[in-house]
């Protein structure tokens, strides 16, 4: 974290760019919820665009030297994935300056407003923050503010080109009544000619809600359609499979979907094709069309399959061995390390369950005492 400003980092590409690519390419923005360096790096090698680093608190992070070179990593050296740096925070001096130190190494930071752990919450943090809508308004404004007077390009479309360009984007949950969520996003949108966040991601449960219950596609298609034309949205959540996404959208390529329509995940399907000459050939009922919706973040499918979004079913072997190459590169604990490599030899979680590894092979892998008898 210490070193000289004008250190060349690779792979700085501001995320509305990137939004664009995928959009000129027909399809979804891929991102990755919060990872560690080496599987960020994984993802982005098969098809990740936009990653996310773990929640990094900002108080402490400005505060103290070792929890900057611990919590926030970077490669000096390609692969170095497009990356955003996810901050808890609930005062908006403390975000600004600790997204003032990690301006020059990564492609945008984002606010944490939708952990749901109670320490989190208990500190005013994560889920928490959306009963704080102005103190979050206040938070990005003052973000953006400081970045500016930093040097940084921070304009939102017109600078998303610019080689000093930055996003301030936010990541929420959803409230029981939508209209607060409504509410919430209206205020910390701000102007529409100047508003204060390039992108939002929307996780669609509520602080309350666990991660068994399907996501509440009602509500993400209210969001979508209200906010949708004014700043590019993401969805978190039930992004399992590509052939098994619960709604619709031009941004889809031609394939047949399987959608489990059973609230209860029985074995109840509803078939739809769809095209992006015409997105929406049959629409069965609670299927929803979401075509103002414009990237994917994914966390417990990407776990067991890194190439999710390059159209692998399941992880493929290479994926395994390429996340072993990176964090020989970028070190994680063994314990962290064994638990990314068993989640990529489980079954996978879309219609496709075959595993690279049996049950008992997986439970064997506990017994690796380093990376020499991972590689055996």
């Amino acid at each position: 974290m210490e070193e000289p400003p004008e250190l060349q980092v690779p792979g700085i590409v501001h995320p509305l760019k990137l939004f664009d690519i995928a959009k000129n390419e027909k399809r979804f923005l891929y991102t990755s919820a919060p990872m560690k360096l080496a599987f960020r790096q994984t993802v982005h090698a098969y098809g990740t665009d936009l990653c996310w680093t773990p929640m990094i608190l900002a108080k402490e992070f400005n505060r103290n030297r070792l929890a900057r070179d611990s919590d926030f990593t970077i490669s000096t050296v390609a692969p170095q994935p497009p990356t955003v740096v996810q901050f808890g925070a609930n005062v908006p001096q403390e975000l600004a300056r600790a997204s003032s130190l990690v301006a020059p190494f990564c492609s945008g930071v984002d606010l944490n407003c939708g952990c749901p752990q109670s320490w989190a919450c208990a500190e005013t943090l994560g889920a928490a923050l959306m009963e704080r809508r102005e103190l979050v308004r206040d938070m990005v404004v003052e973000t953006r503010d400081q970045l500016r007077r930093d040097g940084w390009a921070v304009g939102k479309d017109s600078d998303m080109d610019h080689p000093k360009g930055r996003s301030v984007s936010v990541k929420i949950r959803v409230h029981k009544d939508i209209r607060k969520t409504i509410d919430f996003i209206t205020t910390v949108l701000g102007p529409e000619q100047d508003r204060n966040i390039d992108f939002l991601t929307i996780h669609p449960r509520t602080r309350q809600t666990p991660s068994s219950i399907p996501i509440n596609l009602e509500a993400l298609e209210v969001l979508t359609s209200t906010f949708g034309d004014k700043v590019p949205i993401i969805l978190s959540g039930d992004v399992f499979a590509m052939d098994a996404l619960p709604f619709t959208s031009p941004l889809l390529p031609t394939s047949t979907i399987t959608i489990n329509t059973d609230p209860k995940h029985t074995t109840t399907t509803t078939t739809t094709t769809t095209t992006n000459d015409n997105p929406l050939i049959i629409t069965p009922p609670l299927l929803k069309h979401l075509p103002k919706l414009r990237g994917l973040m994914s966390a417990r499918a990407l776990l067991r399959n890194p190439a999710l979004y390059s159209g692998h079913s399941t992880c493929p072997w290479a994926a395994v061995q390429d996340f072993l190459y990176f964090a020989a590169r970028a070190p994680l604990p063994h314990k962290l390390l064994l638990h990314h490599v068993a989640e990529m030899c489980s079954p996978g979680m879309g219609p496709d369950k075959r595993a690279l590894l049996t049950k008992a092979e997986r439970a064997e892998l506990w017994t690796c005492g380093n990376m020499l008898d991972l590689n055996h």
